[in-house]
Formats: C-alpha cells, structure tokens, sequence
C-alpha cells in the first residue's frame, strides 16, 4: 500500500510535456511552411523588414521549444 501511494506521489511530481510537444509541433510546421515558401518563391521573404519577421518569428519558437524542454524534464 505504502509503494503505491510512493508512485503516486512521483508521478503527480512529473511535470507535463504538454507544452514541450506544443512548442514543438509549432515549430517543426514553421520549418516546414518556411521551407515550402522559399523553395517556391525566389524572392522570399522580399526584404529587410520580411527577413527580420521570419528571424524574430524563428526565435521566438526556438527559444519556447528550449525552455519548455527544459522545464519538463
């Protein structure tokens, strides 16, 4: 009885990789839209401002993916 209140309690204490996998997910897709945009257009992403968005939205997603790895492991 005492082991299984034991493994309980240790497994209520893990932290949810929810947000991992979330983090994650966002930004495997974001590899791939952003993949799949410059292929097909020569011109991607049409300037300073466009390469800084994609930069910015990259490490955004970057950074989340890191931390939320971190914070559930």
């Amino acid at each position: 009885m005492l082991h299984a209140l034991v493994l309980a309690a240790a497994d209520a204490a893990k932290p949810s990789k929810v947000p991992f996998y979330i983090c994650g997910g966002l930004l495997a897709c974001w590899a791939v839209v952003l993949g799949a945009i410059g292929i097909s257009h020569a011109e991607f992403p049409g300037g300073q401002r466009g390469m800084r968005g994609v930069i910015g939205l990259s490490v955004v997603l970057m950074v989340a993916t890191m931390t939320t790895a971190v914070a559930t492991a």
